[in-house]
């Protein structure tokens, strides 16, 4: 198996990060999933390319059980904070990246608005 392997540290997943934002510029977006670098690394990611802080999960069991210690749910609340820490606008998309629009008095109620593109 693979369990000899080192898993690999914030500064590689950071670095890859980043050669991956300029060398794959057919990839509109780079994914920062928190459950996986970590919160403080994913947020780090926002700087090094990733233009998506993702993992809305209500209940992750995959890398959690191989010894994930990251919390194993984030609010909506919690990811955009973490974002608008980074000096980001948090925008909520959905699968196809396209913006959510949620009315302010009832979070139920949203429609589909346009493609979200790097950059915007």
């Amino acid at each position: 198996g693979l369990s000899h392997l080192r898993k690999p540290s914030a500064l590689m997943d950071l670095r890859t990060i980043a050669v991956s934002r300029l060398m794959l510029d057919n990839f509109p977006h780079i994914k920062a999933y928190w459950i996986m670098l970590g919160i403080g690394t994913a947020q780090t990611a926002l700087a090094y390319g990733a233009d998506d802080l993702d993992g809305t999960v209500r209940h992750e069991l995959i890398y959690h059980d191989a010894g994930a210690t990251t919390p194993e749910i984030l609010s909506v609340e919690d990811i955009r904070r973490l974002i608008v820490e980074t000096g980001r606008e948090a925008v909520e998309r959905d699968t196809l990246y396209r913006h959510v629009q949620r009315d302010s008095e009832d979070l139920t109620q949203w429609q589909i608005g346009e493609e979200i593109h790097v950059g915007s």
